[in-house]
């Protein structure tokens, strides 16, 4: 038996989905964000010492897993084959390079784009506001929103001539951009110059798998 341990409003919520398309048994352990820092809490360090999710622990073979990309992969390996090109398939590398893409090139400046939202916004002294503004502002500009256009306009690229990021077929790759696009939507960086990103997404959420992972994993803001 799987168990994923999910963390309301995570990348955790895509592997729920992977899962439910996959049509294995499996449990779901939640854990919920802190009201104030917005991090995990800490009785997920019981499970995995970065106390982060998804983890997941397969009773079958006694693995205890993290990181999303990995644990995709595995679950593929184990129980799905079917959401993965063969190495002789043309798109066999396609299926990797998306599959790092995800967590390597999109999401940090998203992450960074979080953070520096936040510290415009946070409390602190009324001198130093402005300055910490100003800073903010300034990275959000030079160096964050660009990295993000560059990529939604790669992706909005690739997806203009295919159906999935493997072409025809859904693959883990597909579970592992389902995150950061749906973020990106659910932030407002998905505007009508990106119309096969909105139509991938609306594709992918319309799938009766996804729509029983929804209802399955509680709080998720993105969908």
């Amino acid at each position: 038996m799987i168990t994923l341990h999910h963390l309301n409003n995570s990348r955790s919520q895509r592997i729920i989905w992977l899962l439910e398309e996959l049509g294995i048994e499996y449990n779901i352990q939640f854990y919920q964000r802190d009201p104030i820092t917005i991090l995990a809490p800490q009785s997920l360090k019981d499970v995995h010492p970065l106390g982060k999710s998804p983890v997941i622990t397969d009773d079958a073979t006694g693995i205890t897993l993290a990181e999303s990309g990995a644990i995709i992969e595995y679950l593929i390996a184990k129980y799905g084959s079917q959401f993965k090109p063969s190495e002789s398939d043309d798109q066999y590398w396609q299926y990797i390079y998306w599959l790092h893409f995800s967590e390597g090139s999109l999401m940090p400046p998203m992450v960074m784009r979080l953070v520096f939202m936040k510290m415009r916004s946070a409390p602190m002294p009324f001198f130093i506001k402005p300055v910490a503004k100003m800073l903010a502002d300034k990275v959000l500009k030079s160096f964050v929103s660009p990295n993000i256009k560059h990529s939604l306009a790669y992706i909005e690229s690739h997806l203009e001539k295919n159906s999935w990021f493997c072409g025809d077929q859904l693959t883990g790759a597909d579970f592992q951009m389902s995150f950061p696009l749906e973020a990106s939507a659910a932030r407002g960086l998905i505007g009508d110059e990106y119309p096969n990103i909105k139509k991938y997404v609306k594709t992918f959420q319309a799938r009766p798998a996804y729509q029983a992972g929804l209802a399955k994993g509680g709080e998720y803001d993105y969908a």
